[in-house]
């Protein structure tokens, strides 16, 4: 208990400090968990309601805002981390915000992003009651190699959940998931039902501009039958859409502030989780209303406003994910700025870019690639014959180049990780933005 308590306290100084130093956010866990190595089971120990842990390659902050956003919509209490910082000593960090002098969060449910390696420590110390597993993809080749490692720390963490999982039936790798073998780490399988998420099979051909190809051809398996309480994603158009469940219960029409055919993939996720977790108590409408009302988190496609034009600042960290993206926005034509850095947090290995097809680009060109890696990103443009105005890779004089440049017109920044950080810093002082992870609406 006397460990805790000064666990607390220096955590707390701890994030004030970084705080007021505008960063790290990772660094108050760091401080409350080598004074406290038990920290993290005392501070979630009260919350009775569900631990559920949010995990894969993308999606996992847009989708976890929207759960968790969907069961306070409920009437739940919810414990998040919302700052996108996934690895456990992020978690701690966001409890620390939240825990009293005795290191107790009050919640009725946590929903919490991790990090797919992180999630396995997390989980052998507080299992997670639900897990939400989205899909694989390649990513930060350096930490994760193989994408089949990847699957199996996801397969790991499936193993330690104990009363119920949600699944991408339309993701070969973690559709399988739900096959087990799953006890090997102690979860009993009869009491944990699996739930799958997916889309309807109107847009199914939508699906490889989506997800990581399995050219395994002995694990080409049709996605698994559909049970009542599984939700497929329907669009009606290209902003609104409904999650039909195989029982007949629908929710939507819905149209999101977020655009794009993966957020309307992640809030089918959230809401066949939630339908997961609350049971009876679940409301389509509420659900609705809700997801329709959450803001996009920051810096994955959130809008900022540079003095009356809309800025849209969109993370890109992977083949797959800059593909979405591009398939997303890269058809509108404005003037387009990219980031790349190479930091530990965004992968060191950025050859995947050789991989993302550019032509959405070509008509109007890049106006800057910035970043570590801007005259990397440069030579890989040209490439695809694409014209970049200015290799700037200071990110700070970057952007203040790009907006003075196309000055009165929307603009547009893909960049990864740690780029993505500094830019939205340097936005906020700017043009008076919310910090990161206390958007509310």
């Amino acid at each position: 208990m006397v460990r805790t308590l000064f666990a607390v306290a220096a955590g707390k100084a701890a994030r004030l400090a970084t705080r007021l130093r505008g960063g790290g956010s990772a660094f108050p866990g760091l401080v409350a968990e080598r004074i406290d190595p038990t920290f993290l089971a005392t501070a979630l120990s009260d919350v009775r309601g569900g631990i559920v842990v949010v995990s894969g390659t993308n999606g996992k902050t847009t989708t976890t805002k929207m759960l968790a956003e969907v069961l306070r919509a409920h009437g739940r209490t919810v414990f998040s981390n919302p700052t996108g910082s996934n690895f456990t000593r992020g978690v701690i960090s966001s409890l620390l915000g939240e825990v009293g002098p005795r290191g107790r969060v009050r919640a009725d449910i946590a929903v919490l992003e991790l990090d797919e390696a992180h999630s396995i420590p997390f989980a052998r110390t507080v299992p997670p009651t639900h897990a939400l597993l989205l899909n694989v993809a390649r990513d930060q080749l350096d930490r994760f190699a193989e994408i089949d490692h990847t699957a199996a720390l996801l397969a790991r963490l499936a193993a330690l959940t104990t009363q119920g999982l949600v699944l991408n039936r339309d993701d070969s790798f973690i559709a399988r998931i739900g096959d087990g073998p799953t006890a090997a780490e102690g979860a009993a399988p009869s009491a944990r039902p699996v739930r799958y998420f997916g889309v309807h099979p109107s847009i199914a051909d939508r699906l490889p501009e989506l997800l990581e190809a399995d050219l395994r051809a002995d694990h080409d398996a049709p996605p698994p039958d559909l049970g009542g309480a599984d939700g497929l994603l329907r669009p009606l158009d290209d902003r609104s859409f409904e999650v039909v469940f195989a029982d007949g219960a629908t929710v939507g029409p819905v149209a999101l502030r977020q655009r794009g055919l993966a957020a309307m993939i992640n809030a089918t996720a959230a809401t066949t989780t939630a339908r997961m977790v609350l049971g009876e108590a679940f409301d389509a409408g509420v659900t609705a209303t809700t997801l329709a009302a959450v803001a996009p988190p920051f810096g994955r496609g959130e809008v900022v406003d540079v003095d009356g034009q809309p800025l849209e600042l969109v993370l890109v960290k992977n083949p797959a994910g800059f593909t979405v993206a591009l398939g997303t926005y890269g058809a509108s034509h404005v003037a387009t700025m990219i980031a790349i850095n190479d930091d530990y947090a965004d992968g060191r290995d950025v050859s995947w870019l050789y991989d993302v097809s550019f032509d959405s680009l070509a008509d109007r060109g890049v106006a800057v690639t910035s970043g570590v890696r801007a005259y990397d990103m440069a030579l890989r443009l040209s490439y695809d014959d694409i014209d970049t105005a200015l290799v700037e890779p200071d990110l700070e004089r970057a952007l203040t180049g790009f907006l003075a440049a196309h000055r009165g017109e929307p603009t547009r920044i893909f960049c990864t990780y740690t780029a993505m950080l500094a830019l939205r810093k340097m936005l906020a002082a700017r043009y008076g933005l919310a910090a990161m992870g206390e958007e509310r609406s």
